[in-house]
Parts: C-alpha cells; structure tokens; sequence
C-alpha cells in the first residue's frame, strides 16, 4: 500500500509539473503574439506618418500662405487702384474682394491637390457645391447680382450724398453683398445692395451745380419792388452762380394772409447746404430792416355778454 502511495504522488507530482510547463510555454505564446501585433501597429503607424507628413506639412503650408497672400495682396491692389485717377474708387473694393477670394478658391485647390484629389473633381464638387449654395442663398446671391448692376449703372459713386429708404448720407464704399454709407451724425451703416437697387435712389451729388429755393411769406402792403430788392441783396454771395441762371425773385401765390414770394439761385453742390443756411439765417433779419412785415395767422375772439 505505501509503494502504491508513492507511486501515485510521483505520477500526480510529475502530471502538475508537465502541466505548469505548458501553461508557462501557452502564456509565453500568447504574450509573443500580442507583442508582436503591437509592434506591427507601431510600424504601420510610422509608415503611414512618414508617407504623409510631407503632405501634411506641404498643404498647411499652402494654407498659411495662401490665406496671407489673399489679404495682402488684396489690400495692396485696393492700395495702388486708388491713386490712378481714371479708376472709379467705387469699383476699387470690388476689384480687391475678386483677388482675395481668388487666391483663397485657388490655395484650396492646391491644398486638395496635395492630397492626391483629381482637378477634375474639383471641379465637379465645386460646381455642385455651387448648385447647392446658390439654390440655398438666394437672397445673398441677389445682393452680388444689385452690386454688379449699381457698377455697372453707377448712379452713384464714393462720397457721393445719397438718399435711398429713410438713409442719408455720403457713399463710403460699395461691396459685393453690401454698400456703406456713412451718415451726416457720424453713424456707419450697412446696406444690402438688393434693397438699394430695389428703392429710389436720390443722389444730390450727381450734378456740379444745385438750385436753392428759398419761400417766405410777406404781408399784402409790401412793395413788391422792395421785396424783391431785399431778397435780391442776400444773393450776392460769391458762392452763387450766375449760370445756368441768375438770382431770381418770383411771386409763387397768394395766400390768405400772405404773399408768397421766392428767392432761386444756383451754387455747386459742395457750397449747397452751407449756402441754404447762410440764407435762412440771414432772411429774417434782411426783411426786418427793410420793414417788411412776415404775417402770421391771427385768431379774433368775439365774446357777447349775454344776460
């Protein structure tokens, strides 16, 4: 019984011991393979870095200096189109916003490039990015479409005082999607060039010379004769004109407590707005030392003591 006993604890001993090697050799196995799918995960990485860090570095290249160039080249165009006098400064922005959107559309084909995308379908992406875009911004789209009509119609052009909606002021610059004014209190505004082109436009600088109407009302005992030398007198300012017509005194109606008298004259559109002040300020008081009465209306009251 005790040799039997032996014998199975040398056999069970030897049965844990074969199996304890195995599993180590499994474990060593498996530990070799895993290293070595890690390392083929490794080399493919570093081959695919090296094989396209050149493009990666090439196009951010691109991008950088494209992007630069655009705004610089842009605004050095926009720079020297604005001392040739026989350019419109009106067109000037226009002319910088087509370079700087060129050069962008043209880096972004390049940078695709470096990728290996075909010109071809570019092409093909970009017209129907196109298709897609022009479908969707209709209204943005439009506005382009009143900014090339404004240039090519001009009825305005830079510095010019326009009205146009319930906006006043002078022309600062006309773009693709929008036309700046700036306002007589100092206020920048941003217009849509479709409302523009879809409003009336009244451009008060589009001539060199301006006429000035200035209407008062004068009592029925005044000499017209001394009227209208008074009035006559306030236009003799070297800023008015005597072409297209001389100072004029006319009797524009008869009213029911006045006579309304005018005085026209002309000046160019640059002394306009001063020169009509100047008048308006120095009306009243012409007609005061010529004694000439300006009526007003007047209300009588009649009352009845009734008892």
């Amino acid at each position: 019984m005790l040799y039997k006993a032996l014998l199975y604890e040398i056999v069970f001993n030897r049965n844990e011991a074969f199996n304890k090697v195995n599993g180590g050799y499994f474990l060593m196995d498996s530990m070799n393979i895993n290293f070595e799918i890690f390392s083929n995960l490794i080399n493919s990485s570093i081959q695919i870095f090296v094989s396209y860090a050149g493009q990666v570095l090439g196009a951010t290249l691109i991008l950088i200096l494209g992007f630069y160039f655009a705004g610089k080249l842009s605004k050095i165009a926009r720079k020297n189109l604005n001392r040739f006098k026989k350019i419109d400064p009106l067109i000037v922005p226009i002319i910088g916003n087509i370079i700087r959107y060129g050069i962008i559309i043209i880096t972004i084909i390049a940078v695709l490039g470096q990728f290996g995308v075909q010109t071809t379908s570019i092409i093909a992406v970009l017209g129907a990015a196109g298709l897609a875009i022009g479908l969707a911004l209709q209204g943005t789209l439009s506005n382009v479409a009143a900014g090339v009509m404004l240039l090519l119609l001009r009825p305005f052009n830079t510095s010019d005082w326009v009205e146009t909606g319930n906006i006043s002021g002078t022309i600062k610059e006309v773009g693709l999607f929008t036309t700046i004014i700036d306002t007589f209190d100092n206020v920048y505004v941003s217009i849509p060039n479709s409302s523009i082109w879809n409003s009336t436009i009244i451009n008060h600088s589009h001539y060199e010379t301006r006429r000035i109407d200035v209407d008062i009302g004068i009592h029925y005992d005044t000499n017209l004769d001394l009227a209208s030398k008074t009035l006559l007198k306030l236009a003799e300012d070297e800023r008015v004109l005597n072409k297209p017509r001389e100072p004029q005194f006319l009797v524009m109606k008869y009213d029911d407590s006045a006579i309304v008298v005018r005085l026209r004259l002309y000046s160019h559109t640059r002394d306009w707005y001063a020169l009509y002040t100047d008048l308006m300020r120095k009306l009243k008081p012409a007609l005061d030392n010529a004694g000439i009465e300006i009526p007003y209306p007047h209300r009588v009251i009649n009352s009845k003591n009734l008892v």
